[in-house]
């Protein structure tokens, strides 16, 4: 399953090949085959699986804990960093995983749209619980916490995005500030 995740990451869905995968995972295309009876059922799963991993991560980030807008500034700075670390490794920017198949078959393959489209949707409440527990606290005027969370979604995928094209994570040092402009903070966000 990691192997496919990094193939489609790095390259693409359609250019992947199962013997690709079966090469990278180190296992022969027979066992594929026992285990997955396609390429979009195995990257279905491998999505499933990363997202548990994932969402450990996002649990604790977006703790109740955590002051609502510390959590999306300490995600942003997670975001910048894991570029970084990104970049180092594989020699690009690679953006965000669902958001790149998801452009990529989001008119081929309906099975994989909506994996995508759900794991992105889970993702977006985490930022609308922030925001809503930012707006009871009187830090922002968020009555619509769902729609406010879209338009950090379509912001955080647009600035991912151009990170990538432009292979320069320096382009996510705009995200928190974008973010706080748009729940109307008025101190900015250092990242």
């Amino acid at each position: 399953m990691d192997a496919v995740v990094e193939l489609l990451w790095t390259g693409s869905y359609g250019s992947t090949t199962i013997d690709q995968i079966c090469e990278k995972a180190g296992v022969k295309k027979g066992s594929f085959y026992y285990f997955f009876d396609s390429k979009c059922t195995l990257a279905v799963a491998a999505l499933d699986a990363g997202f548990q991993k994932k969402r450990e991560e996002m649990d604790s980030l977006f703790s109740p804990t955590i002051p609502p807008l510390e959590r999306i500034r300490k995600h942003c700075e997670l975001s910048y960093q894991h570029q970084v670390k990104l970049k180092e490794k594989f020699g690009h920017v690679l953006g965000c995983p669902l958001f790149t198949l998801g452009s990529e078959v989001c008119t081929q393959d309906q099975k994989l749209r909506a994996k995508v489209q759900e794991m992105l949707d889970y993702h977006g409440k985490y930022f609308e619980s922030a925001i809503r527990d930012a707006h009871s606290e009187g830090l922002i005027d968020a009555p619509d916490a769902a729609a406010k969370a879209r338009m950090i979604g379509a912001l955080y995928e647009g600035l991912l995005t151009q990170a990538r094209i432009q292979n320069d994570p320096e382009v996510l040092r705009e995200l928190a500030g974008g973010i706080f402009s748009l729940l109307g903070v008025k101190e900015p966000a250092p990242v």
